[in-house]
Parts: structure tokens; sequence; C-alpha cells
């Protein structure tokens, strides 16, 4: 596998994350009424949650190895279905509303997709199998 091209793979997939993470660690009180927004209680919580989860992955994902970048992706990947599921219920809703959280919804599928082909990847080697 080409060393350089798994690491740039592996930032486009946290980019986002990243980018989401220090604005909200940025702007605290915006992340919690994020957190207000979607229901979440207590918010103050739920936003210091989702910085550690957005942040700490990434780090795993980006310079991690083995079970330690499985982990990042894993968290990521489970962080990534609890927030599509509260952000975008697209079966709740009609017309372009609908549509555009559907979008959402499955953009957000393909990125789990990512995650867990990293985790895979990542996972230790047992015997007789390698892993990147």
């Amino acid at each position: 596998m080409n060393r350089a091209a798994y690491a740039v793979a592996r930032a486009g997939l946290c980019l986002a994350y990243v980018y989401s993470g220090i604005a909200k660690l940025l702007d605290f009180p915006a992340a919690i009424a994020e957190q207000q927004h979607f229901g979440l209680n207590p918010p103050a919580l739920f936003a210091a949650a989702t910085i550690a989860v957005q942040l700490g992955g990434s780090v795993l994902v980006l310079f991690g190895h083995g079970r330690w970048r499985t982990l990042g992706a894993l968290l990521l990947a489970g962080f990534t279905v609890l927030a599509t599921l509260i952000g975008h219920p697209f079966w709740a809703m009609t017309g372009s509303e609908r549509f555009h959280n559907l979008n959402a919804f499955l953009e957000h599928t393909g990125l789990v997709g990512g995650l867990l082909i990293v985790a895979l990847l990542a996972a230790p080697a047992r015997a007789g199998h390698g892993r990147a």
C-alpha cells in the first residue's frame, strides 16, 4: 500500500471532524447551543464529549497505529452514526428538507464506510494475516 496516499486519505476522512472540533472548542457557547438545538442534555457535557471524540478520534486516526488507529476510527464512525441519526432524520421530513437531509445522511454513511475501512486496515495482525 502507498503510505503517503493512505495518510492523505485518512486526512481527508478526518478534515471535517478536526474543523468541527476546533470550531466548537473556540466557540464553546455555540457548541452548547447546538447540543440544545438537538435536545441533548446536559448540553455542555455533550458539547465537551463531541469535541473530545472529534479531536481525539482524529488524532488517533491520523497519528496512531494498530489498535489506537482502530479505536480512533471506530470512535469517529460510532459518533457519525449517532450524529447522523440525530441531525438528519430525513424519514420525518418532506419536500426539499427531506431531499437535503437524505443527501447528508447518505454522505455521512460514506464517511462511516471509509472509517470502517481504516479500522479494518489498522486492526492488529493475527497469526499469518498482515495489516497496514
